[in-house]
């Protein structure tokens, strides 16, 4: 091996040796914006769950007031049926006294 057998040995061992360190240079970014990524959907996935927990929230009221209010017109119906009962009696009454 003679000294232009070496120089090209050792310019191909240096290029060799740029090229890894770019390629490492390219993975360590690669992999901040991969860490980038898992950060936002970590963030969106907690958003997710404090909406999912709002909604399950607001349904549970919403069942709530359903349940209130059949038991609301549970009572109100039947007074507003006897009222109406009553006022059919009390108009036929008026009418068939003259």
């Amino acid at each position: 091996m003679n000294d232009d057998d070496a120089r090209r040995m050792l310019a191909v061992l240096e290029e060799i040796r740029d090229q890894q360190r770019l390629q490492l240079e390219r993975q360590a970014e690669a992999m901040a914006l991969t860490r980038e990524q898992v950060a936002v959907v970590r963030e969106q996935a907690g958003r997710a769950e404090k909406l999912q927990d709002r909604a399950e929230a607001m349904q549970a009221k919403g069942a709530e007031l359903v349940a209130g209010s059949r038991k609301v017109l549970a009572v109100v119906l039947p007074l507003i049926l006897a009222l109406v009962v009553v006022l059919v009696v009390y108009v036929a009454w008026l009418m068939l006294r003259r």
